[in-house]
């Protein structure tokens, strides 16, 4: 009794957490959300050109968006879909903001007339043809637009809404390609140009050279300081743009199955098999039943390696299992075999490939490719051949085996009808000419068209809820124990937790690492009250408890060392090594060999090196345009050096140079620059127009 009266003097109290809570519940939304009291009042998404973006006004681009693709598709859009339709919504209000004022000033505008060209007429606009072809047969359908258009009174306010939207978004991507064609028409390239592109292609140079790579020194022999790396900063502060980042540690706690689901579930399984074999309906049975959906009927090929070797042992009527494969239980309820018109064949290959169609390459391939047979067929592995021997690197590594295939058009028509046409097994006995090349062929599996009767039933092991409350309650255990990075590390050391680390990351990044569903972590890594060093709360993503911490932040305001210091680092100490070996190196003379074996170990001396502008490459060096330009530059019988290049210190001999032969047209250069460039005009507007409209994105802080 006494504890009933005291539940009755609480049960105000009740009533009260109860109310509140359902008030919480309801307006909820409001209250906790982008406009809420507890939340503040800034709703603003972004700023374009000084126009701020409201938040009501961009989610409802994006619910109009969704509505458009939800209607083409038939389906809901998932997640990411919808992340995809929030980027789309932003580069919309880019293109009506960023350029409203280029559009303007250049007179650009889309007409009435226009639009029902694009809607409806005769230069239908990709996005109509898009949102109006069958998905089934690939056909345009123009009569449905009009359809469209002639109901759309009678539609919805939210699909007619969604229609303007739509339209309007047409009107700006045919603006934005006025724009482009008339900015592509203004490029042009001039005859001093297309010379110069001409004598960077065809005019060379023969020199000699040594070369002493910076890997060639230890780094541990130079030591770069903190003082030497912000000047560096300082003086190439353009190079290195400043970000808003976080570098985020983490623990993880899979959620895995216990022996106890394990159990449960097989417990289950071997209930389900009894019905299934006395069911006069297996295959609606196991529809209802199965956690994984497999065909009635199973080509001995598609089966698993474990069910290859049960289904020898099935007799026609018999509930075979269950079989574990992987964290699924299998039952099988057999039904005996058809015929199908595919046949299946399981075989390996070698492939020798010829460099080019000619004669001559066809006939050193052929002859490589049947003494391999040759010696195969005198005893020789064909998996070792394989793998010593095939152009295939895929198949190569497994000793040429390609797996299962059918007689579909899956192999090229000369490797599968050499396939199909042979009886039984074994090493065809003569190389087989494709278009790839030769190869030589064995069959290891015969040719079947068995088709096998399989009702299956597939029940997958979950955590319990008990199961999953464990692993939560030591990732939160985890948690409330380090308060700090370093207890965090210390207390992962000692339960042998790994700890990943995903660097750099930005505000509105999805994914940590492989954690695809990682927002909210990024979310609060971000977040005001984040500390550095800061431990979180446990956090739920894909199959797994996150516990995470922030060991470094950055800022686009304020650009430190530290943001950079692996990149930079690099070039300081190149920068000293090049010092070094210069040092070692400007007082040399004679020949290059007798400084190379004077300096001693690392230095590299190529001879008869062709080197030319255009490609900027060095033999034994790689790409460095330095280098190449000082050696195309360099007169006949004149050296050069030491002085520091890309990737290494260099002394340039010049032993001969051909400039390029004098020509009449240059139109072929011309014509190619002038494709390149025209080629990046939309991109090079795209970055001047956002340079100029000082966007600032907060989304970040909504999604």
């Amino acid at each position: 009794m006494a504890l009933i009266n005291k539940i009755r003097e609480k049960s105000g109290i009740a009533v009260t957490v109860i109310a509140v809570s359902l008030i919480f519940f309801i307006v909820g939304g409001d209250l906790l959300g982008p406009r809420s009291f507890f939340g503040g009042n800034n709703t603003t998404v972004g700023e374009i050109r000084g126009k701020k973006i409201d938040y009501k006004d961009f989610q409802e681009r994006v619910d109009a968006v969704k509505r458009n693709y939800e209607a083409q598709v038939g389906r809901a859009a998932n997640e990411a879909e919808v992340n995809q339709m929030r980027e789309q919504a932003w580069m919309q209000f880019i293109s009506e903001y960023a350029y409203e004022d280029e559009y303007k000033k250049l007179g650009l505008k889309v007409t009435d007339d226009e639009t029902v060209d694009m809607v409806q007429g005769d230069h239908l606009s990709p996005s109509i043809i898009q949102a109006f072809t069958d998905p089934s047969t690939g056909a345009f359908n123009k009569n449905g637009v009009v359809e469209y258009l002639r109901n759309l009174k009678t539609l919805g306010p939210a699909q007619q809404a969604s229609w303007v939207q739509f339209e309007e978004g047409l009107k700006m991507e045919r603006l934005r390609q006025k724009l482009e064609k008339l900015l592509s028409s203004s490029v042009y390239v001039t005859k001093a140009e297309a010379e110069k592109e001409y004598v960077a292609s065809a005019g060379k140079s023969v020199v000699d050279y040594l070369y002493v790579p910076y890997y060639s020194v230890a780094d541990s022999t130079i030591s770069v300081s903190d003082s030497q790396l912000g000047d560096y900063l300082k003086s190439h502060s353009k190079q290195y743009k400043g970000v808003d980042s976080r570098t985020v540690q983490y623990v993880t706690f899979p959620i895995m199955p216990s022996k106890e689901d394990s159990t449960q579930l097989y417990d289950q399984i071997k209930l389900l098999a009894k019905e299934l074999a006395t069911t006069t309906n297996d295959s609606t049975f196991v529809r209802v039943n199965s956690d994984v959906q497999l065909p009635l009927y199973q080509s001995y090929a598609n089966m698993s390696d474990q069910l290859k070797e049960a289904v020898k042992t099935f007799v026609p009527g018999g509930v075979f299992g269950p079989y574990r494969e992987g964290n699924t239980y299998y039952i099988y309820k057999y039904g005996g075999t058809k015929t199908d018109t595919v046949y299946s064949v399981k075989a390996s290959h070698i492939l020798i490939r010829f460099d080019n169609p000619s004669d001559s390459a066809k006939a050193e391939s052929r002859k490589k490719a049947e003494s391999i047979l040759a010696q195969i067929r005198g005893g020789a592995s064909f998996e070792a051949m394989a793998m010593a021997n095939s152009a295939d690197q895929g198949s190569a590594q497994r000793g040429g085996d390609l797996g299962y295939f059918q007689n579909n058009g899956t192999m090229v028509k000369p490797f599968e009808e050499a396939v199909f046409s042979h009886p039984g097994t074994g090493l065809i006995n003569r190389v087989i000419e494709s278009q790839f090349g030769y190869h030589i062929i064995k069959v290891t599996e015969a040719k079947t068209n068995t088709l096998y009767r399989l009702a299956s039933i597939g029940k997958t092991i979950i955590p319990s809820q008990a199961t999953r409350d464990e692993v939560y309650n030591k990732a939160s255990q985890f948690a409330l124990e380090s308060k700090s990075a370093e207890q965090f590390t210390e207390k992962a050391k000692k339960e042998n937790l790994h700890i990943s680390t995903a660097s750099r990351l930005l505000e509105s990044s999805n994914n940590i690492n492989a954690i695809a569903d990682g927002r909210e972590i990024v979310r609060w890594a971000f977040a005001d009250k984040t500390d550095l060093n800061k431990v979180s709360q446990v956090f739920e993503t894909e199959e797994q408890y996150v516990v995470a911490v922030v060991t470094n932040k950055t800022d686009k305001k304020n650009v430190k060392v530290n943001d950079f210091r692996t990149e930079i680092t690099e070039k300081v100490r190149n920068r000293l090594k090049a010092e070094k070996i210069i040092g070692q190196l400007k007082d040399s003379k004679g020949e290059l060999d007798a400084i190379s074996s004077k300096y001693g170990p690392g230095s590299i001396v190529e001879k008869d090196v062709e080197v030319n502008l255009l490609t900027g490459m060095l033999k034994g060096a790689g790409f460095d345009p330095q280098a190449a330009g000082k050696a195309v530059g360099l007169k006949a019988g004149k050296r050069m050096g030491p002085f520091e290049g890309e990737n290494g210190v260099f002394i340039i001999q010049s032993k001969s140079t051909e400039p390029a032969p004098e020509i009449a047209d240059y139109s072929q250069y011309k014509n190619q620059l002038l494709m390149n460039k025209s080629g990046s005009v939309p991109y090079l507007i795209n970055e001047a127009v956002q340079e100029s409209a000082n966007i600032v994105d907060n989304r970040a802080r909504f999604y």
